[in-house]
C-alpha cells in the first residue's frame, strides 16, 4: 500500500490550506490590503472570510478609504476603517452556521491584529498560520500569552 500523504508534487496541509487562504483573500474589497482567511478542523475547511465591509454597506472601493484619507499608518487606529478584518468575517462565519472553531487552526495571509488575536483566543482557536507580518506588537504578547502556536508560514514555528 502506498503511503499518499508523502507523495512527491503533493501539498502538505499548511501548504494546501495557505494557497486557499491566499484565493480567498482575492475577493477583499480593501483598497490598502487583501487579506483572506480561513478556519479548519481535522484537515477540513470550517469557514472562510477575507476583509471588507459589512454585510450589504458599500464597500471602499466606493466610497474611499478613511484611513488613507487621514494618512493613518498601517497597525494603527484599527476603528479607523469601515472594514470586518478577515479574521473575524471567518469567524462570524463560523457563529452564523452554528459551527465550532474550538480547537481550530486558522490561516490567514496576514499576521493578526490585536482585535483579531483577542477573537482567536476567545474563540479558543489553538493554532495560527500566517503569511505576511503585521506591526502589532500587542497581538503577538496576548497570542503568545494565550499560548497559542504561531507559525509563520512557510519557515518557523513558535510556541506561546
Amino acid at each position: 500500500m502506498v503511503d499518499q500523504r508523502h507523495q512527491p508534487g503533493r501539498p502538505g496541509w499548511d501548504e494546501y490550506f495557505m494557497d486557499i487562504a491566499r484565493l480567498v483573500a482575492r475577493r477583499s474589497t480593501c483598497l490598502r490590503r487583501q487579506v483572506g482567511a480561513l478556519v479548519t478542523k481535522e484537515h477540513r475547511i470550517l469557514a472562510t472570510g477575507y476583509n471588507g465591509a459589512p454585510r450589504n454597506l458599500a464597500h471602499c472601493a466606493q466610497v474611499g478609504c478613511l484611513r488613507e484619507q487621514r494618512a493613518v499608518p498601517s497597525g494603527e487606529r484599527h476603528e479607523l476603517c469601515r472594514a470586518v478584518h478577515a479574521e473575524q468575517n471567518a469567524v462570524i462565519q463560523a457563529a452564523t452556521y452554528g459551527v465550532s472553531v474550538q480547537g481550530g487552526t486558522l490561516y490567514s495571509t496576514t499576521y493578526p491584529c490585536t482585535m483579531c488575536a483577542r477573537l482567536i483566543i476567545n474563540a479558543q482557536i489553538s493554532r495560527v498560520v500566517y503569511l505576511g507580518d503585521y506591526p502589532d506588537e500587542l497581538a503577538q504578547a496576548l497570542l503568545a500569552e494565550a499560548g497559542v502556536e504561531l507559525v509563520r508560514y512557510p519557515k518557523t514555528c513558535i510556541r506561546g
